[in-house]
């Protein structure tokens, strides 16, 4: 199991139902794209930070390895405002205010990045897909997703037992090592998820299998209290953004 996906089945709210959390956590999300960068995303950074790490309990450590990821490609999609090709001269300089773009493309992205985290570290992927037939999704698309939702977790696996067995039976230890164990890896990995296809589907067919997967979605109803209060909380944000920004400028 992935550490974000091990994080939302231990998360306090793991109970909660998905509404609830995707009221906040997507919400978040559209107010860090809607509103000014500066003091609109900052405010959401702050509050998606303050949430995850109080109320949600979700631990630092595993947060910051799960945000290393998006900052990495938010820091690179902000860089090249930094420079401008093609002035007076044809050649590469430094664009007038790009430090000021960028640190606004970087807020931006960095606060909108958090809020979609709030909703993945809370809510597992098992309690979501299920539930997706009943806002309209077609029974099979969220089937396949579900099967290779849990599948992917055997492959991982599977792979990582390969790699332990090269690595000590001295399959890295040159580089000309490292690219013969890298294509056993892809055969043995690719062979051994058409076998694991293969048993699955023998097993769905034994079992009468009519077109839909029939899975145990844990009971939780649409909280009223904590709807209207991420609701307030979302409006509080937007209402103060607009009043900082009248101070600033």
């Amino acid at each position: 199991m992935l550490p974000i996906d091990a994080a939302a089945h231990a998360c306090r709210w793991r109970r909660r139902h998905p509404v609830d959390k995707a009221v906040l956590g997507l919400g978040l999300t559209v107010l860090a794209v809607c509103l000014p960068p500066w003091p609109g995303a900052a405010l959401v950074l702050v509050t998606a930070l303050a949430v995850l790490l109080g109320p949600a309990g979700v631990p630092g450590r595993r947060l910051w390895r799960a945000c290393r990821v998006p900052l990495g490609f938010c820091v690179t999609g902000a860089l090249p405002l930094l420079v401008q090709v093609g002035g007076a001269d044809g050649s590469v300089a430094l664009a007038g205010g790009g430090w000021v773009r960028a640190g606004e493309v970087l807020l931006r992205s960095c606060a909108a990045s958090l809020g979609v985290l709030l909703f993945a570290f809370t809510t597992p992927v098992s309690d979501l897909l299920p539930r997706l037939v009943r806002a309209g999704v077609p029974a099979p698309v969220v089937d396949v997703a579900l099967v290779t939702y849990r599948m992917s977790f055997l492959l991982l696996d599977s792979v990582r037992r390969v790699r332990d067995a090269q690595a000590s039976r001295l399959g890295h230890t040159t580089r000309a090592a490292v690219w013969r164990s890298l294509g056993g890896l892809g055969a043995t990995a690719f062979v051994r998820a058409f076998g694991r296809a293969a048993r699955l589907q023998a097993g769905l067919a034994g079992r009468g299998y009519d077109g839909t997967l029939r899975v145990l979605v844990p009971e939780a109803r649409v909280s009223v209290p904590f709807t209207a209060a991420s609701a307030a909380l979302l409006a509080a944000l937007a209402a103060l953004t607009f009043v900082l920004e009248g101070f600033l400028t």
